[in-house]
């Protein structure tokens, strides 16, 4: 045999069925040294890392027994799924992030896969599907339970048993759409591979019988980059079939090239432009090999190798060693880079272990050691959420501890919802008292309702209303409905009671706008001169003030506005100051009566009280300070500052007891 011969069959051996990657040695090698071969199988083994690193932690449990109505989902086959030629190991992997389906309702369940299946692949969403039904079930189940113990604890017969609910019946028919569409691109995706492959097989056919065509070499060539330009676009086929029709392509190419030999023009001018897009993959490759965003980068160089591997063709034999070697150098820089990366992240991972088990063993702990109380399994579930949420914070682990404690993070999670439910469950008894407790309240608020005594039951329609908050929980069967009983009887009453504020408003209303026409009349009054009826003037205007009533609460300021006035009048009178101080109080006085609010009266006595103390404390003082000055005559400046000062204290002492003996005859008469 020749030595042209045995190159041809060697060629003809299949490689192993690997990665993309892997294959560009075995395009390469009529034209590479071993040496390229070792340097792709080192990108196949990073692309292997690649999808174990970047595979989240969140795995799938085994199905639990669902319930008895439990029948769509059980029917259902999977379906016969296809590996195509350029499916990525992340088609089927690749799932969410790590979510706690558990933590969700079942309409909440529901909502997630309906946007799953809006936002997502079909063929992406078998894992979470599988996992969201589990979830689903399980909470359904506990329903289910739940209800035939209500059944049988009524007297009901167990064959007679029968429950789904609405949302039950929807999710069943989400996953059913699921379960149809995914089977139908399954089927579609195997019609389509076959249909490619039958087409490359034709293609194949073509090639073969170009070393027969009887034409010129130009038109020869020409239908040879014919048929290269459909080989390219011709699309995915079967996996398992991928490296052997590739292998039989390859060899029919190089048969070709043999043949092109005849004419070193055409086959020259293949080489150079060949040459030049290789050349322009390694300065694309270069460029990559100094991008931060290691994973972006090592992503694109895959493209590249299926690039260099499946769309370009052989160079010249003097270039092929060179060209290989720079491509070669270049990917291994990549390669390092996102070894060291992953490295480096596997360090922040394995901390991540020890972060994620404490939590584990907090949230474990809670379960055992919460108190049986309402308040403290309220308590429990808000730093259980802590917990949860501090445990998706801080990342992935290690891909090959993802799933142990994934595990143990969800059995944790349930261990807590089992005993806070088993607690609840007991709660199901004193449910029933706080039932009877609250309808006693309902029949408070019914009979009241219609009451016209409203000073004496608003506060305690106000204290049946705070009783039904601290009541605690009745059984959700009577939950709305006693509710909207007691509420209706409460607004009934405060309806009544607003509709009369109302009314009082209108007359305050009216109160206002007489005072501002009393106040705009004041403005402009004239004193006569006469200091006894000038004052009997301005008392009786503030008498006709008072008998004016109240004003809106929001309008009080007018009172302001009246004392300003006055002020200036008081101000053009040639009044004592004790006098004045006390007319001024007794204004004041009358305002804070008008208001009915004994509070404000008790408060203003208080003060008043507070003042006279704190006065007579000071005149202490300086009494006592003057006998510092015992030796000194009493003509000596500071001796005569502190006979003044004592002198001051006590005319405003006067002033302040008789503004109290005011307020308490004031207050005793209004009671």
């Amino acid at each position: 045999m020749s030595d042209k011969e045995l190159q041809n069959e060697k060629e003809k051996e299949p490689d192993n069925p690997t990665s993309e990657a892997q294959t560009v040695a075995s395009e390469e090698k009529s034209e590479t040294p071993k040496e390229e071969v070792k340097e792709a199988d080192s990108v196949e083994e990073s692309t292997a890392k690649e999808v174990k690193s970047e595979s989240p932690e969140e795995v799938v449990e085994p199905k639990e027994t669902t319930s008895e109505t439990d029948t769509t989902e059980d029917i259902e086959e999977e379906q016969d799924e296809v590996d195509s030629s350029e499916d990525s190991d992340e088609d089927e992997d690749a799932s969410e992030e790590e979510i706690d389906f558990h933590a969700l309702s079942k309409e909440e369940l529901i909502e997630q896969f309906r946007s799953l299946l809006k936002s997502k692949p079909i063929q992406a969403l078998k894992q979470v599907a599988e996992e969201i039904r589990t979830e689903f079930n399980a909470k359904f189940s506990e329903e289910l339970e739940q209800k035939k113990q209500e059944f049988l604890a009524g007297g009901g017969n167990i064959i007679d048993f029968h429950y789904t609910t609405p949302l039950k019946k929807q999710f069943n028919s989400l996953y059913f759409d699921y379960k149809e569409k995914r089977g139908n691109y399954y089927k579609n995706l195997k019609r389509d591979l076959q249909a490619n492959y039958a087409k490359r097989e034709e293609l194949i056919e073509e090639l073969k019988g170009l070393l027969n065509a009887e034409e010129n070499i130009n038109t020869t060539y020409k239908h040879f980059k014919d048929i290269q330009e459909r080989w390219h676009v011709a699309g995915p086929i079967p996996r398992d079939k991928y490296n052997t029709i590739w292998n039989t392509y390859r060899h029919h190419v190089e048969n070709f090239y043999d043949f092109l030999h005849l004419n070193r023009e055409f086959r020259d001018l293949d080489f150079k432009h060949n040459l030049e897009q290789k050349l322009k993959l390694i300065g694309r490759a270069e460029e990559l090999g100094q991008q931060e965003d290691v994973g972006k980068a090592f992503r694109e160089l895959q493209m590249l190798h299926k690039m260099w591997k499946e769309e370009i063709g052989p160079v010249a034999k003097e270039y092929r060693d060179e060209v290989w070697d720079k491509f070669s150098a270049a990917t291994k820089v990549i390669h390092d880079k996102r070894h060291d990366f992953i490295k480096e992240q596997e360090k922040h991972f394995e901390a991540n272990v020890d972060l994620k088990n404490e939590i584990i063993a907090k949230i474990n702990e809670i379960s055992e050691k919460t108190a049986p109380t309402h308040r403290a399994w309220q308590n429990a579930i808000k730093e259980v959420q802590k917990l949860r949420d501090q445990y998706f914070e801080l990342g992935k682990v290690p891909r090959n501890k993802a799933k142990e404690i994934w595990n143990s993070f969800k059995e944790s999670t349930r261990k807590f919802n089992r005993e806070k439910n088993g607690f609840y469950k007991n709660q199901k008894k004193e449910q029933y008292t706080n039932l009877e407790k609250k309808l006693e309240l309902i029949k408070i608020a019914e009979e009241n309702k219609d009451s016209d005594d409203f000073e004496v039951v608003t506060p305690l329609m106000k204290k049946i209303q705070s009783d039904w908050k601290s009541i605690g929980h009745v059984p959700r069967k009577d939950s709305d409905k006693i509710w909207k009983q007691f509420k209706d009887a409460c607004n009934h009453y405060f309806n009544r009671v607003h509709a009369e504020r109302n009314e009082a408003n209108k007359e305050e209303t009216a109160h206002l706008e007489a005072k501002q026409k009393m106040l705009d009349e004041m403005a402009s009054l004239k004193l006569s001169g006469e200091h006894k009826t000038d004052l009997e003037t301005i008392k009786s205007k503030i008498a006709e003030w008072k008998e004016i009533g109240r004003v809106p609460y929001n309008k009080r300021n007018i009172e302001r506005k009246f004392n300003k006035v006055l002020d200036e009048l008081f101000g053009k009178l040639n009044l004592g100051k004790k006098e004045t101080e006390m007319i001024r109080f007794e204004n004041k006085l009358n305002s804070l009566a008008s208001q009915e609010d004994q509070r404000k009266l008790q408060n203003e006595e208080f003060f008043i009280s507070k003042k006279i103390n704190e006065t007579r404390d000071a005149m202490r003082q300086l009494e006592n300070n003057l006998g510092f000055f015992q030796n000194a005559k009493d003509d000596n400046p500071l001796v005569k500052e502190v006979h003044q000062n004592i002198a001051k204290h006590k005319e405003q002492l006067d002033v302040w007891k008789a503004k109290l003996t005011k307020i308490r005859s004031l207050r005793k008469g209004e009671v």
